[in-house]
């Protein structure tokens, strides 16, 4: 049967001679598998681009209950980014965020509001013109919400860790603010609490593991 939905790439393996399978988050169905052929022959390499990672997609889909892989009927841009590619600092915090997000999204449950959260996010990035420095935190923050272990307090995320109280009032702004309101602290500061977010959500998601793209995001901030 096919269906309208908005989607987000997350990933995609290469399938075949010329084929990718990719993982979309899908506002009906949330994470979900197809096989796109073609793709990677010389005629679909334009096609290509739409299941970059964090690509924000209008498709029309084939959907089967329990079915692993499914297929594409339709697919446009939803929201083409203008700064994202080409702005280090805004690519730097999108390779962290998308390794953040298929480390951490595994279910279907509440997929239209955690998809909605996940396109106005990426279109917020896009198009803050600066003072992008926080948004990986903020981003954590409301995250967690969205996967049931959402951080409300300071306390939640603390624990029994040792925080200096200047980073915890910090902590406390950051749980109250929206993505356009900036913190300033100091670049130690904001990886103290990064460490810390990262820290509890370990204590929430089994195997979260090393997020590997985090020297990255230290080294351009």
């Amino acid at each position: 049967m096919l269906h309208k939905t908005r989607g987000i790439v997350f990933r995609f393996t290469k399938y075949g001679e010329t084929s990718i399978i990719v993982t979309i988050f899908t506002e009906l169905f949330g994470l979900q598998s197809y096989i796109v052929n073609g793709v990677r022959s010389k005629s679909g390499k334009n096609k290509i681009a739409f299941f970059q990672p964090l690509t924000l997609l209008d498709l029309v889909v084939y959907h089967r209950e329990h079915a692993n892989i499914s297929r594409i009927k339709e697919v446009k841009c939803l929201y083409p980014y203008q700064s994202i590619p080409t702005n280090i600092k805004k690519s730097a915090l999108a390779m962290f965020l998308v390794e953040v997000v298929n480390r951490t999204i595994k279910e279907e449950s509440h997929a239209q509001a955690l998809c909605e959260f996940l396109v106005q996010s990426f279109i917020t990035l896009d198009q803050m013109e600066e003072k992008t420095e926080n948004f990986h935190l903020l981003f954590l923050l409301k995250l967690s919400r969205y996967l049931g272990f959402g951080a409300h307090h300071v306390n939640d995320i603390v624990g029994t860790r040792f925080a200096s109280e200047e980073s915890e009032k910090i902590m406390s702004a950051l749980l109250s603010s929206g993505y356009t309101d900036f913190i300033l602290m100091s670049n130690h500061q904001r990886r103290e609490l990064l460490e810390l977010i990262l820290r509890f959500y370990s204590d929430h998601i089994e195997n979260l593991g090393e997020i590997k793209s985090i020297q990255v995001l230290r080294e351009i901030f």
